[in-house]
Formats: C-alpha cells, structure tokens, sequence
C-alpha cells in the first residue's frame, strides 16, 4: 500500500496534510458527523487475548442479556436521542452466537434505522441469517495483521485462527453487509506497518466489493494489562494515521470512539473523522444498573446532548439517522 506508506512517513508535513484531508473531507461528507452509540449484550467469552478485558481467564462479572433485558437496554438508548446502534458481544457462541443474536437484532431493528454488528467472525450462512434478522452492518477488527504478534496475543480460542479473522469480512460482503469496518488495535505492534497493512486490506476489499460503503477505526490501548509490552503511539502520530487515511480513502468514513478523550476527538472533527459515539457503556447491561464488568475504560463520558453541542458550535451538521431500510428495497430495484 505505497500511498499510506508515503503518507506516515515521520517527514511528511502535518500541516500541509491536515489542509488535504480537511479539503477531501469536506469535499466527501461536507459538514456531517454521524453519531452511534454501543450496546453490549455479552461479556462472556472463550478467548485469551492478553490485552482484553473480557479475556476468558479474567475474574470478572459476567453477564449475558436476555431478550427481554436487551429490548429495555434498547428502549433505554432510543429515548436518548439514537437512531444508530451497534450491538457487540465477546466470542461464546454457545452463549451468544447466531441464534441468540438474531432475535435481538430483529428487536432493534423496528426502533433504529441503522443495526450495525461487532462481534466474532462468522461465515457467510452466519451472516446472511443476521441479515435477515435486520443487521446492516459488519465491523470486525484484524486486532494485528502481524501473524507472529497475532498468534503471541492470541494464544487460545477460536480468535487464535488468524486467517478465518481475516477473511471473515468478505463472508459479511458476500452474504450481503451493506457496510464493513475495518481496523487494527494501535498498540499491539508498530502502528505503521499495521496502517500499511489495513491500507492493503481495505483497498483488496474496494476493489472487489466497490458498491459497499467501509470505514476505519484505529482504536488504541490506552492502559497495557500486566505483563503486556505494547507499541505505544504519540497523539501527533495518531493524528498523522488518521490523516494519512483520509487522503489515500476519500470517501471511506472514519470512525473515533470514547477511547479517546474529549478534546482529541473535538480537534479532530473536520480533519478526517466522519462517525463518533456517544455516551458509551463497555459492559452489558450499562444503560442502567448492572455489576457486569467493562471492557474497557471509557474517556470521553459526555452526554449526546453536549456533544451535539459541541458540533453545532463548530458548524457541523450531527447526522443521527444513517439509513433508512426503505432504501434496501430501491436499490434491489435499481
């Protein structure tokens, strides 16, 4: 991927870079921010990834929503103001695998217009019974796409499989995603060999599925669990891959979560970001009390209220309806 390769390179001018991805951005999405928000149904999971915290050997508080406990948790968020929801579970699928998923899916669906997934990598018949259900969306992060460190931080459970990860967007693609995000854990190894392999992955999947929409995320471990070495990455050079990818991917959206905090996802509106969350919980069952543990620290803990604040004081446009499934219809037509 020579195009992000020549991008991330420490000489490259920030400022002269921030001008073109601002000038694309624009260009591309005009003034608009989508807005999300996560909801996770499990926290079980049969995996040892080391730098997770739903880790299978973690002493956590487990929990697993029930049908009826994931509708309130919807209820909860749609009168927040959401009409975009991703749901998440950990790796279990005898607890929360398709059957499980599916109805719930089916549930948010009649309230949100957009039902995106981020859960374990699945087969194409996986996803095309969780397209049925109402899911619109696919994002699976590689984690690493460095095999050697991959098979380091995954040393057992179904996640160690490094190729069937891979590949497992494609199934989506194939089955029908009308959306797939990508992305790489920043952290876990030198984010720009990792930036150049995403690139690379990206641009395969484009070429080939080029009437589906992608993102990027490029969430970072913030806090390295004991024992874990990580890759750190300066807020100068994360701003750099973010920019780097809005000039090599114009129209591919950009995705910044609440791993980051307030003012770095503030500055970085207009630069590239195109999609952030709001009000996030890491833990199932975190839209009211629940003891279940999270799977992460969350830093930007600001209501969608201050945030759509926040975005209006700076000119943006906040978009909180992404799709309407009337147009699924228009485009099988067309």
């Amino acid at each position: 991927m020579n195009k992000i390769a020549e991008l991330i390179k420490p000489s490259v001018d920030l400022n002269q870079l921030a001008l073109k991805a601002k000038k694309l951005t624009k260009q591309h999405f005009g003034n608009t921010i989508q807005l999300y928000i996560p909801l996770y149904l499990s926290n079980e999971c049969c995996n040892s990834c080391k730098y997770c915290g739903f880790n299978k050997d973690q002493n956590i508080v487990r929990q697993t929503l029930s049908l009826k406990e994931a509708v309130v948790q919807l209820k909860l968020i749609k009168e927040k103001g959401f009409d975009n929801i991703l749901l998440l579970t950990g790796e279990h699928k005898s607890r929360a695998g398709v059957d499980y998923l599916a109805p719930i899916i089916n549930e948010a669906q009649k309230m949100f217009s957009y039902v995106s997934l981020e859960i374990f990598p699945g087969s194409e018949d996986d996803y095309k019974k969780l397209i049925e259900a109402g899911a619109t969306g696919l994002t699976l992060y590689q984690e690493t796409y460095n095999r050697d460190i991959y098979k380091e931080m995954h040393p057992a459970g179904p996640k160690s499989d490094f190729d069937f990860r891979l590949t497992a967007p494609e199934n989506g693609l194939k089955a029908g995603m009308r959306k797939i995000g990508l992305g790489a854990l920043i952290g876990l190894n030198d984010w720009r060999e990792e930036a150049i392999a995403l690139g690379a992955h990206l641009e395969n999947l484009m070429k080939t599925y080029w009437r589906a929409d992608f993102s990027v995320s490029f969430p970072r471990i913030s806090a390295a669990p004991d024992g874990l070495t990580i890759y750190p990455i300066s807020d100068k050079d994360f701003v750099q891959l973010i920019l780097a990818f809005r000039v090599a991917f114009p129209k591919v959206g950009i995705i910044l979560s609440t791993r980051e905090n307030a003012e770095l996802r503030d500055n970085l509106l207009g630069l590239g970001v195109t999609q952030i969350s709001a009000e996030s919980k890491t833990n199932p069952g975190g839209y009211s009390d629940t003891e279940a543990d999270e799977q992460f620290e969350v830093h930007d803990n600001r209501s969608l209220e201050d945030i759509l604040s926040v975005l209006e004081a700076k000119g943006f446009d906040p978009v909180i309806k992404d799709w309407s499934p009337v147009f699924n219809k228009v485009k099988k037509i067309l």
